[in-house]
């Protein structure tokens, strides 16, 4: 049985090349150069089996999975992908596994362009942690408490379709295109790209992990205001447009794992950055506003929307 430095140097030792790494993989810690002028900015995930993806779930997804949802915080914090860490649990050393684990996490990594530069791996029930590290400059780190009256509320994408999925996969939904919707729960894309002109004209940001209402009150829980939502307005893929509509909205608003940007842009700003989102060919969608009047969620057919999305407890 290969020794646990064996496992790393076999699977997660990539010989990168270096960008701000004085020592990466192979020692106590790793040694980072920060810019001059940026700031870091760090994030930790820990994926459960069973818990966050289902047991079932293909090595190369968990791989990939497991990094997108770190990259995901840091495009919502403003910040471009720079380095993570790895702490691995695994109930046993399985090498088609472990193949399959670290391709998936590595072609994410390279797509990002952000460098394993550490971690850990134990033996226990299978978890993966990951922490990711991004760097940013002061002006254009994004918050979840600085929306302001009178802000457009914008997603990314569309919603609903990974909790779809997973409900296709616990056979509780039949669906049209269902395999569309269980890659984007395999599969979700961060928006680090999108990130980069969003960061722009934003005010507020963050993603969209435990349902569109519930991460949309974290935002006007901090930022002390209230929303009104335009159901009509909420971005559906195909796969879900075949739904019944009210089906399909409790995916949207309830579901989780999108792992979609949910940002709010200055009403001043809104021709500008529409603008900016046509010339990138980026896909925002504009479903509400920043209302101080209000409290919590309401939408534009007059009703209340109380969050539902995923509890961790």
């Amino acid at each position: 049985m290969p020794s646990e430095f064996d496992l790393i140097e076999r699977y997660f030792n990539w010989q990168q090349p270096a960008k701000g790494v004085a020592q990466g993989v192979g020692d106590d810690a790793a040694i980072l150069n920060i810019p001059n002028n940026q700031q870091l900015v760090v994030t930790t995930d820990t994926l459960i089996s069973g818990v966050h993806f289902p047991e079932q779930t293909p090595a190369h997804a968990i791989g990939h999975k497991s990094l997108a949802v770190n990259l995901s915080d840091l495009a919502a914090m403003g910040a471009d992908p720079a380095w993570f860490t790895l702490a691995l649990t695994l109930p046993e050393q399985n090498p088609q596994w472990l193949n399959e684990f670290s391709a998936g996490l590595r072609s994410l990594a390279e797509k990002a362009n952000i460098q394993l530069v550490g971690g850990d791996t134990t033996k226990g029930a299978l978890s993966i942690s990951i922490t990711a590290m991004g760097l940013a400059t002061a002006q254009n780190i994004l918050l979840r408490s600085t929306a302001k009256d009178g802000d457009l509320i914008y997603v990314t994408g569309t919603l609903g379709d990974a909790a779809a999925g997973l409900a296709v996969i616990q056979n509780k939904l039949r669906l049209n295109h269902a395999e569309y919707c269980i890659e984007r729960l395999n599969y979700p894309q961060s928006r680090h790209h999108e990130s980069s002109y969003i960061r722009q004209y934003a005010t507020a940001c963050l993603d969209i992990s435990d349902g569109l209402l519930a991460d949309l009150n974290h935002i006007l829980k901090a930022s002390g205001v209230g929303a009104c939502l335009d159901l009509d307005s909420i971005p559906l893929s195909p796969a879900l447009s075949s739904l019944q509509k009210e089906q399909a909205l409790q995916y949207a608003l309830n579901g989780g794992d999108d792992y979609e940007l949910l940002f709010t842009i200055p009403a001043d700003q809104q021709q500008a950055f529409e603008q900016e989102v046509s010339r990138r060919v980026l896909v925002c969608h504009a479903i509400g506003k920043i209302d101080e009047s209000f409290s919590g969620i309401t939408s534009s057919q007059g009703r209340v929307l109380v969050p539902q999305g995923y509890l961790h407890f």
